[in-house]
């Protein structure tokens, strides 16, 4: 995708974080922009702030891990703007702790919003795409699907997470060779962030009346702390990662990382399969994080 004036984005999640940052870029080069968030207080700040920058903009409230709401959206967005163009399937929230301590309810919010969300997103933004590049001979379109790091790696006490973004990893790689097979004017990506400050750490604070979770365990306490000084410490900013992954649309680019420099992780991950080792030490670098850790635990 080489044209960004006048074509259509929707971004989920783009309330704050690297959907508030792609909607900023994305304004800068002239996109009109649909923004969906289920936080209202925060969405209707980041439509006032893009519509004082001139920015034609839709904003609407939206669970993604309905498909209903999310098919509302596309409606919407078709409505107002006649075409989409640009895709962030970006909403996502956190949940940590040991994996058998998990409850039923953390992996139907995970996995709604990770994963549903994304999947409810590739499908009816997809179909809309095909439908709009039978009208205009010159459509492109792209499709940018958040996954993590974790998607790659399997660091303990993040399993509902890291189950997530591995299955969004898989489904946009498979989503990038089905459009290939059909020779589909459509791109895609996977954007693969690390420890970004980005708030989601924090994600809980939107976690709706029917997935509420329990009394946190002494895990997911050690995670959600060890989780929230990794990301709130991060160097890399969310605009840094949406400048870096608008380049990589244009280049058709389909990796997206945040921090290149934590492949050997990958690299030593994808070893272990193909020399059939027993799964290295996520901690092999970083002893001091395993023992705290631990040591949370014990408490």
């Amino acid at each position: 995708m080489q044209v960004f004036k006048d074509r259509v984005a929707v971004i989920t999640g783009a309330a704050s974080g690297f959907g508030r940052e792609f909607a900023l870029i994305g304004s800068r080069l002239g996109m009109k922009l649909v923004l969906a968030d289920v936080q209202q207080d925060a969405l209707d700040k980041t439509k006032a702030e893009l519509e004082h920058q001139g920015a034609q903009v839709l904003a609407m409230l939206c669970d993604v891990r309905h498909a209903e709401q999310v098919q509302a959206l596309a409606d919407a967005a078709m409505k107002r703007f006649g075409a989409v163009h640009l895709v962030f399937n970006n909403a996502g929230v956190g949940s940590g702790g040991l994996i058998w301590e998990n409850t039923q309810s953390d992996w139907e919010w995970v996995l709604g919003v990770n994963l549903w969300g994304v999947i409810h997103g590739t499908r009816i933004f997809t179909n809309l795409m095909f439908e709009c590049a039978k009208s205009d001979p010159q459509f492109e379109g792209h499709i940018v699907n958040t996954a993590s790091m974790a998607g790659l790696l399997n660091a303990p006490a993040m399993g509902v997470y890291n189950v997530s973004k591995h299955a969004v990893v898989s489904l946009t790689e498979t989503l990038y060779q089905d459009l290939n097979l059909v020779e589909a004017p459509i791109g895609a990506s996977v954007l693969c962030p690390y420890f970004v400050p980005t708030g989601i750490s924090q994600s809980h604070r939107n976690r709706p009346d029917d997935v509420k979770g329990d009394v946190p365990t002494s895990s997911q306490r050690a995670a959600q702390a060890i989780s929230d000084k990794a990301v709130s410490s991060g160097k890399v900013t969310a605009q840094e990662v949406a400048e870096k992954t608008f380049k990589a649309i244009s280049d058709k680019q389909f990796y997206i990382f945040s921090h290149p420099g934590a492949l050997g992780n990958v690299q030593e991950h994808m070893e272990d399969i193909i020399l059939q080792r027993n799964p290295g030490d996520p901690y092999k670098a970083t002893p001091h994080i395993r023992e705290m850790l631990r040591a949370k635990l014990k408490m």
